[in-house]
């Protein structure tokens, strides 16, 4: 094939034309500051405020519970660290407690190992071999530990693309009069979500996971739950997120989030036709490979896979050359020697974990990229190891 055929849209995806036509007038025509009073300004506040307004009703929630973040980075460190701080300042600043699991995004992982060196606990909830909350188990480290502020559960996960439970996790931490937070960056623009129906209290996304630009994201905060501010400074975002606003970002993230919820249910359908199609010729003729992840509760576009007596980091770069994007495991991982975290949670020991190659599907693939693909992955694993004919 002479085109490039990009299968690593968990990594992002292509800003697509509809929202570049509507970021462009606020870069050179709208240009005036959101906070400023005169009537120039009033053109961005009003496209921020239409943006914010398109975003909360694609997850049910009221306009003034989103705001406007640099992306699900910053979002999931200002949902964990603000409500560590939200429980000492209730709690006579009582030593806190964050609830996880294994397989988070780093940046979760990472927020959560910068708040044990202070005052907070931090205990990872057990997983299942595809990578799914066992449920029992949380219950249980609910009532073993004390002092537990926050449940934070990824929506769907980046690398293996396994659906959490996340109603009955919802369910369980209302119960207990705990936050509950998601980090949603992968499952946001392809799921249908719910935030009053599954008792989500805080919701991370970012734009350009579902075709919107990259350097901007949103942060759904329950009004209910009055999480302190993050950034200080201005009064921008409510006094929560100080700063002048991306307003050509904003537009852009509200522009794709309108299309990913209109185009979502028939898109879904015929990236998981195409999804399960490359998946059946993969495991059927190619030896010694397993698929990663939960086959019922998954992303319609995630095929993950690993195979034995390779390296999927190896394997991205020889698809490269036959003009083929993929990757072996989590963009943000790439270049790290170690194991996957997800494929050692999940139990997967590093002759498997080693040979991790992660597929993921856009709007843009078709059969015959998926054809293409299955012939020269076949022929790639067979060069490494020394099978060729």
């Amino acid at each position: 094939m002479s085109e490039m055929i990009y299968l690593d849209h968990a990594a992002t995806t292509r800003t697509l034309p509809e929202v570049l036509e509507a970021m462009e007038p606020y870069q050179d025509i709208y240009y005036g500051n959101p906070s400023t009073i005169y009537e120039f300004g009033e053109k961005s506040r009003e496209a921020i405020e239409r943006a914010r307004q398109i975003i909360a009703r694609t997850i049910h929630a009221r306009p003034e519970e989103i705001f406007f973040t640099s992306g699900g980075t910053e979002s999931d460190n200002w949902a964990l660290k603000e409500a560590v701080q939200l429980h000492k300042s209730r709690n006579g600043r009582r030593r806190a407690h964050i609830l996880t699991t294994p397989i988070e995004h780093h940046a979760i992982l990472n927020s959560c190992k910068e708040l044990a060196q202070s005052d907070c606990d931090v205990s990872e909830l057990k997983v299942d071999g595809s990578g799914r909350v066992i449920l029992k188990d949380a219950e249980q480290a609910v009532m073993e530990h004390e002092n537990v502020c926050l449940l934070s559960v990824m929506y769907a996960n980046n690398e293996i693309g396994t659906i959490e439970p996340i109603d009955e996790l919802g369910r369980m931490a209302r119960k207990r009069n705990l936050i509950f937070h998601t980090d949603a960056v992968q499952a946001y623009g392809h799921l249908p979500i719910h935030v009053q129906r599954d008792h989500i209290d805080m919701l991370s996304a970012s734009a350009h996971k579902f075709g919107g630009p990259k350097g901007v994201g949103f942060l759904y905060i329950r009004k209910e739950i009055n999480l302190p501010a993050f950034v200080h400074g201005g009064a921008q975002e409510s006094n929560r997120r100080a700063g002048t606003e991306n307003v050509p970002g904003i537009v852009g993230m509200g522009k794709a989030a309108e299309l990913a919820h209109r185009r979502m249910r028939m898109e879904s359908s015929r990236i998981r036709y195409l999804r399960d199609y490359l998946s059946h010729r993969i495991l059927q003729e190619i030896p010694d490979v397993i698929m990663t992840g939960n086959r019922k509760f998954r992303l319609s576009n995630n095929a993950s896979f690993c195979f034995r007596g390779i390296t999927g980091e190896a394997a991205a770069i020889l698809l490269d050359t036959q003009g083929i994007c993929v990757s072996s495991g989590s963009a943000c991982s790439t270049g790290s020697l170690e194991d996957s975290h997800v494929l050692v949670a999940i139990g997967l020991d590093s002759e498997w974990a080693q040979g991790a190659v992660r597929i993921t599907l856009g709007a843009e693939n078709t059969k015959e990229q998926m054809d293409y693909t299955v012939e020269k992955l076949k022929m790639v694993v067979a060069d490494m190891r020394g099978t060729a004919a």
